[in-house]
């Protein structure tokens, strides 16, 4: 034992809140070097006496932040909290986006265990030309109700497809489920189809949401890498993971089942659709497309917090009477003349072409 303490010191990492240790080597690297050190042990061997010593096989734990000493973190979880206060008690809907892992359909392994008499076969690489498509599941949380809405589309992750999904939610689910709502709070990660940086993902907003459907549209965004906080991924996608897990989404049909399967204890449902439509990459927008947005950035953390308000409507042309006539005065510009307004009428000598006396134009 002696011998194994001092061989494995050197490369011995612990956690200072607990007693857990681990250590580099694998078994088989620690009975080889022991062997050459004049001990004779097998692998699993070690294995017993290493967990006689405190050490265990565990895996890597993620519980590091990448963004954790952002000057702004903390400042946005508490503005984000206090936006949540404010919505709620006004019953103003507050929704949760994001899009989860995206899937293949097919006869593919799906991770995690299943109860059964025997394993699934499936194909032994998940090859994306052996597939039906690939899915692209965009999730919708609604925190009042604890419901969930879940659009499968089969084209790109972009932030047209992110708000078109937004905007069906909100006619099918939202307006039933906040009658008379003019608010909508969403919350979504500082990254992907809706984060914070894309233009168009601002620009849809704008349109789809706020101009189109009449509400002020107020976003909070969590921090860089700070994805997990956002409640749709433990309220929504993590139930939805384990419904399927270790069970192959062969077909489209079967994937959509296994989404509205989804239960919990709590009482969460969820509806799930398909969203049709074929979505392109690259898409930009103007410099002047962006001034003309109706966007309001907040005081606090304004990248990450901001609100679209609808636009006012454009005045339609008006129809203005001249006589018996109506005219349109753009359609009258267009066409180089005043539209109603009588010609004037030719002299004697345009219509005959000259002078009756000298026979001169």
């Amino acid at each position: 034992m002696t011998a194994l303490e001092e061989l494995v010191e050197p490369e011995t990492a612990g956690d200072p809140m607990s007693e857990q240790k681990w250590v580099r080597s694998s078994l088989a690297e620690l009975s080889r070097r022991l062997a050459a050190a004049g001990r004779t042990v097998s692998p699993p061997t070690v294995g017993r006496l290493l967990k006689g010593l405190g050490y265990a096989l565990r895996v890597n734990a993620k519980q590091v932040e990448a963004s954790a000493a952002h000057p702004e973190r903390d400042a946005q979880f508490k503005y984000i909290t206090a936006q949540r206060q404010r919505f709620a008690a006004a019953g103003q809907p507050i929704i949760s986006v994001d899009t989860k892992k995206k899937e293949l359909v097919g006869n593919f392994k799906n991770a995690g265990r299943a109860w059964g008499r025997a394993a699934e076969a499936v194909n032994v690489h998940d090859f994306r030309q052996d597939a039906l498509g690939r899915a692209v599941p965009y999730g919708i949380y609604d925190l009042t109700h604890n419901r969930g809405a879940v659009y499968v589309g089969a084209s790109a992750d972009t932030p047209r497809f992110a708000v078109d999904v937004i905007a069906r939610w909100w006619e099918i689910d939202g307006q039933a489920a906040f009658p008379g709502a003019d608010q909508l709070l969403v919350l979504a990660d500082a990254g992907g189809s809706n984060g914070c940086r894309p233009r168009l993902w601002k620009q849809q907003l704008q349109e789809q949401l706020s101009d189109r459907l009449g509400l002020t549209v107020t976003v909070c965004h969590y921090p860089t890498g700070c994805s997990k906080w956002n409640p749709i991924e433990h309220r929504l996608f993590g139930s939805i993971s384990v419904n399927w897990a270790g069970k192959p989404l062969r077909t489209w049909a079967g994937m959509l089942g296994y989404l509205r399967g989804t239960t919990t204890t709590t009482g969460l449902e969820v509806r799930a659709d398909l969203q049709d439509g074929v979505y392109c990459t690259g898409e930009r927008v103007s410099d002047a497309e962006m001034a003309s947005l109706n966007l309001e950035r907040h005081d606090v953390c304004p990248a990450w917090n901001y609100t679209f308000r609808p636009r006012p409507r454009p005045i339609p042309p008006t129809h203005q009477q001249n006589g018996n006539l109506f005219f349109d005065e753009s359609l009258a510009t267009c066409l180089g003349r005043r539209v109603g307004r009588r010609a004037p009428r030719r002299s004697r000598r345009a219509r005959s072409g000259g002078c009756r006396r000298c026979g001169r134009g």
